[in-house]
């Protein structure tokens, strides 16, 4: 018998042998178990809570409970038709106050952040880490200085880059290369802008309004010899912010083209040629010279 049943079982297909291998896990789900697991047919505890007193389970904040949740939540009397009295609302207040002084984050999450970073950057602390040829803080050698500021970027710096758009624009090399991309993909507008309105921020107050209509003109103007694709509401936050210029007029467009390129060409360029490259040349002479 079972050796007819093993080669029924053969000659069924792929497909009709996993529905039936589910069905026999479902069945088996219900009816017994595995020692240890969730009880599939158990109502849910929070589902049964909603539905027994919903008016009173409100979300804890990271150890800040409402009073309200100190019953049991299985055993909730049932909600009262009745508004909510003085007392009510002011337990309400109390409680969002609460929830205000709280952090966003747990402390665990905060620490691996922290830690995360320290060790990404520890390479580039000179009191931590020995940086090469020496540290001129201690040795009065101003040459790591001057390899720092030079347009043929290290190894260090090459990979520095990779961090983050803010790290790769803050290195000159790093902006250049940036740009370089960028016109390779018919895109360099972005960067262009982003830098203008950098400049504008850095500019004497008097120079500030005939520059901000310059970088209108080129940029956002109907017809502007270097569009950028700005969304409707930082196009229409800028076009009001002109009508009395600063330096910050441009701040919504400058943040929505930030975005743009550190979500979609900052990631192409790191994964470019002309940045593997560019690493890989970099490991190549520090290999060399070792």
């Amino acid at each position: 018998g079972d050796a007819e049943l093993q080669i029924i079982d053969r000659k069924k297909d792929k497909t009709e042998r996993k529905i039936l291998d589910s069905q026999e896990r479902a069945f088996w789900d219900v009816h017994r178990p595995v020692p240890g697991c969730v009880n599939i047919t158990e109502m849910d505890i929070r589902k049964c809570r909603r539905m027994k007193n919903p008016q009173k389970v409100k979300k804890s904040v990271y150890g800040v409970a409402d009073e309200t949740q100190s019953q049991s939540p299985v055993h909730a009397p049932a909600p009262r038709c009745r508004k909510d009295t003085k007392d009510d609302m002011e337990k309400e207040v109390s409680f969002l106050k609460t929830q205000l002084d709280r952090h966003c984050m747990k402390m665990s999450k905060v620490a691996e952040t922290l830690m995360s970073y320290t060790e990404q950057y520890l390479d580039y602390d000179p009191f931590l880490t020995m940086p090469e040829p020496s540290n001129p803080w201690m040795s009065d050698d101003p040459t790591f200085w001057e390899l720092e500021a030079s347009k043929d970027p290290s190894q260090q710096r090459v990979r520095k880059w990779g961090f983050s758009l803010e790290e790769a624009l803050k290195d000159p090399a790093g902006q250049e290369q940036f740009l370089r991309f960028l016109e390779s993909e018919f895109s360099s507008e972005n960067l262009r802008f982003w830098l203008a309105v950098q400049d504008l921020k850095r500019r004497p107050l008097q120079e500030v309004p005939d520059r901000a209509q310059e970088i209108w003109q080129e940029f956002l103007a109907e017809g502007a010899p270097s569009s950028i694709n700005l969304d409707s509401h930082s196009y229409e936050r800028t076009s009001q912010n002109l009508k009395d210029p600063g330096r910050y007029s441009f701040e919504d467009a400058q943040d929505h083209i930030y975005k743009l390129m550190k979500n979609d060409s900052y990631t192409r360029f790191l994964r470019s040629n002309a940045y593997q490259d560019l690493l890989l040349a970099r490991k190549k002479v520090t290999k060399e010279s070792v």
